[in-house]
């Protein structure tokens, strides 16, 4: 991909961006949220056209006018929403749209199953391809999308944030197929915001920065640093900048908690700390967050807010609570993205806005000017819709709307998730200014540096129970391992 451009009103998405990707490789795509990375590879996908530039396929000038042509070619990508149809079978999704024919109109089921059959198998997976998808774990799902793009017999494999919501030990098994593929000639551009999966299986890496090309170089040549900086265009010393604080008043006190899987769930957050919550997926972290959320029932024990005895019986409960919570899904869950930014972060405290039934426009807008500023959000301005910020910003919109509410426990669940490096850095730095304004923070993260980074205190869950609870001191990557799988360290 050479000098491609792409504008959108108002915004230049990519400006004389380029991409050279080889066969056989896995290539890492990088960029801050934002850079313009989705875009070029919408562009490479054939879901968007490119204003100018050229695309080469072996060295001849191709035009990818939409997906179909683009598959046809043999470019497939996987998005971090999978896209499989989930009452369909195995072998339905990854034939959907060019499935074995007997004759016109009468699929040819066996021949169907067995390639489905043959393509996992040579990704090292053994799946039914009867079983509906929605059955299968997400990490098989995963499977199923890299399968399905095989079938397309793909030469070019976008994979997009792939890792987001699979364990360690699915993350392996995604690499070792990986490795499959790219032994058998198959290209893979990369796309991921975890620097350690980079070095671990990428051979090169592009950094983009404002839509344009800054380098390409080799994984061995370079370091996190180097690559930072070439994103970020600034240093970030520190990855994990947590600053110690002393320790106030009790917020909040979780006695006994039960909730469907959850069991006797028991912890204490304190004004001026950090709470990280580790755990394997499964465990029952996010499902303690949503119970002290108020967005699941809580059927046994008892919450404390401020020392009182509190009954939360649903998010608007909480909100009264002045309990924030930034959900996993901040674009189903923490915004409503087809409203401007100013109205997402009223959202939370619309009466305090409002006078006899009425919105203070004036004041709510005043209210977005001056988080855009103190929070940095980088935004065309008050007005614009939720959907065309980037990640790190969708985020740093669902923490204005809960400091607009004065909440003082915030619930941060995967605050980091599908940020980029530097965007990270910043949301860390606010997580430091909430609790050096005197509030609590209940961390949940599957990112392990991150909780021991950040954290004051480790709680580690297994199987909806808190299996441990570790001083900062104490908390280390071995330690917090042992506990989630309950083995005695």
């Amino acid at each position: 991909m050479r000098g491609i451009r792409k504008q959108y009103p108002g915004i230049q998405a990519l400006n004389n961006a380029s991409l050279e990707v080889r066969a056989g490789e896995v290539h890492a795509l990088l960029g801050e949220n934002g850079a313009g990375k989705s875009t070029l590879m919408k562009i490479l996908s054939g879901a968007v056209r490119r204003d100018a530039g050229e695309i080469l396929l072996d060295g001849t000038p191709v035009d990818l006018g939409d997906p179909n042509r683009a598959r046809k070619l043999g470019i497939s990508t996987i998005y971090q929403e999978l896209s499989l149809v989930p009452h369909l079978s195995v072998a339905e999704n990854m034939f959907l749209g060019k499935a074995p024919t007997r004759w016109p109109g009468v699929l040819d089921w066996p021949r169907m199953r067995r390639d489905a059959t043959r393509i996992l198998s040579g990704l090292g997976v053994s799946l039914d391809p009867d079983a509906p998808v929605r059955s299968l774990r997400l990490a098989q799902q995963q499977m199923v999308e890299v399968g399905r793009a095989l079938a397309d017999e793909a030469r070019i494999l976008i994979m997009d944030e792939p890792t987001s919501s699979l364990s360690e030990r699915e993350i392996a098994q995604l690499f070792e197929a990986i490795g499959r593929l790219t032994a058998s000639g198959v290209a893979v551009v990369y796309i991921s915001h975890r620097m350690e999966e980079v070095f671990r299986i990428g051979q090169r890496v592009t950094v983009l920065r404002d839509g344009s090309h800054v380098a390409t170089l080799g994984i061995a040549d370079v370091s996190v640093p180097q690559l930072v900086r070439l994103m970020a265009n600034r240093d970030v010393s520190d990855h994990y900048p947590r600053r110690t604080h002393a320790h106030g008043e009790e917020l909040l006190r979780v006695e006994g908690l039960g909730s469907g899987a959850l069991r006797d769930v028991s912890f204490v957050l304190r004004r001026g700390e950090i709470l990280g919550i580790a755990g394997l997926v499964g465990a029952g972290r996010t499902r303690v967050a949503r119970a002290i959320a108020g967005a699941d029932r809580i059927d046994r024990g008892r919450i404390l807010i401020r020392g009182t005895p509190t009954r939360i019986g649903s998010p608007a409960d909480a909100a009264v609570a002045r309990i924030a919570f930034l959900p996993e899904d901040r674009k189903q869950q923490g915004l409503v993205l087809g409203l401007a930014v100013e109205r997402n972060i009223a959202l939370s405290h619309l009466a305090a806005l409002s006078r006899f039934g009425v919105m203070d426009h004036r004041t709510e807008r005043r209210e977005a000017e001056q988080a855009i500023v103190d929070l940095r959000i980088r935004t065309q301005g008050p007005g614009q819709t939720a959907l065309h910020l980037s990640g790190g910003n969708q985020q740093k919109v669902v923490l204005a709307k809960w400091l607009a509410a004065q909440a003082d426990i915030f619930i941060f669940d995967e605050p980091t998730r599908g940020i980029d490096v530097a965007a990270r850095h910043e949301i860390y730095l606010l997580m430091n200014r909430v609790v050096e304004q005197g509030a609590g923070v209940l961390m949940i993260s599957s990112d392990l540096p991150e909780v021991l980074g950040m954290s004051d205190r480790v709680l580690v869950m297994r199987a909806g129970a808190v299996q441990a609870e570790l001083a900062r001191e104490e908390a280390t990557e071995a330690a917090v391992l042992n506990a989630a799988l309950g083995v005695a360290s």
